[in-house]
């Protein structure tokens, strides 16, 4: 898949303008790194103003939900949530103002009574228990993939400035610890974490199922297809979301990163077009592991650290301000030259 780069000269245009501003050399630290970032996005000095940021969150059950500390039922209820503009995305969202958009792409009930634009992309209902079995049926995959990037595409053209993919499913921090361990090759025990709240007992059952996953995988599939990655360990919303970022790179528009879901979908979707990378910035770190071993790989580090596990874009939502006042920096601050 062809992706376009980043420019080059608009970011050498955009350090010589940010030495040049009435402040010491490389004081404002990040902020002058993500200006340079964003006019090189842009392909201009100053970079375009992020005025309408859209948050997508992908819905979904998986099969090993057992491992988690609340029931799937949950992920069905979430969506209604979301839509009533009463979840903590949709909260944080606001004081930014973010649009926020959920897709039904694999929750396991009838939500035919929600919005049809909601269901639209439905895939399937649930997944498979990755430890015992694929979780994808084949051919899903990638329709889930297209999908994502179908998403992408209607918000962009609905005039997204910046893109935020968001996640919603109960148990789906252990999929997205298969998805990290096999793509980088390391043990279960290193990616998996607490999600959402899980005691010890419970992170050592969530470990087995990863290791019982990772080694299934590793018997049945010679590892190089990362659609055949995603139908054995992932799940349709991890799919979309690589999707997603994918088509976000191929149109030119910045995506930023939410957390550990949105990490694992990353490093698959970067097997699937390398220079994608290049359009995204990691919003927040996550408290999950495999999202530091993500983003390690990915060469990202995150703009916020808050200790957040929340999920559904609300962590990347929190840096859309510095990524606005970095671009205001460069925009607005006065130059030495200029000085009386």
């Amino acid at each position: 898949m062809e992706i376009p780069l980043p420019d080059p000269e608009a970011r050498t245009a955009a350090l010589e303008r940010l030495d040049a501003l009435v402040k010491p050399l490389g004081a404002l630290g990040r902020l002058e790194e993500l200006a340079a970032w964003l006019c090189a996005a842009h392909g201009q000095v100053p970079p375009k103003p992020l005025d309408d940021v859209r948050v997508v969150v992908f819905a979904g059950d998986h099969g090993v939900s057992s491992v988690s500390a609340y029931p799937r039922e949950v992920t069905a209820a979430m969506v209604r949530v979301f839509l009533a503009g009463k979840s903590g995305v949709n909260v944080l969202a606001g004081q930014v103002g973010a649009k926020v958009r959920v897709v039904d792409i694999a929750v396991d009930a009838d939500l035919s009574d929600v919005p049809e634009d909601v269901r639209a992309f439905k895939i399937r209902r649930g997944s498979g228990s990755i430890d015992v079995e694929d979780a994808l049926a084949p051919g899903e995959a990638r329709a889930a993939f297209d999908a994502g990037r179908a998403i992408a595409d209607a918000e962009i053209a609905d005039g997204a400035d910046l893109l935020i993919p968001g996640d919603m499913g109960i148990g789906n921090t252990t999929p997205a610890a298969a998805l990290v361990a096999a793509t980088l090759g390391l043990p279960a025990a290193d990616v998996v974490g607490t999600g959402t709240g899980i005691d010890e007992a419970g992170r050592e059952r969530k470990i087995s199922v990863v290791s019982h996953a990772l080694a299934r995988y590793a018997q049945a599939k010679d590892g190089t297809d990362p659609f055949d990655l995603l139908t054995a360990l992932g799940s349709a919303c991890a799919a979309a979301t690589a999707g997603f970022l994918v088509q976000g790179a191929a149109r030119g528009v910045p995506v930023l990163l939410d957390g550990v879901f949105s990490g694992a979908a990353a490093v698959v979707a970067r097997e699937i077009a390398p220079d994608a990378v290049r359009w995204w910035l990691a919003g927040h770190r996550s408290t999950e592991p495999s999202q530091a071993f993500a983003l390690k790989a990915l060469g990202l580090e995150p703009i916020l650290d808050l200790g957040l596990r929340l999920g559904e874009g609300s962590g990347a939502v929190q840096a859309v301000p510095t990524l606005r006042a970095a671009r205001a920096v460069i925009a607005d601050m006065g130059l030495l030259a200029d000085l009386a």
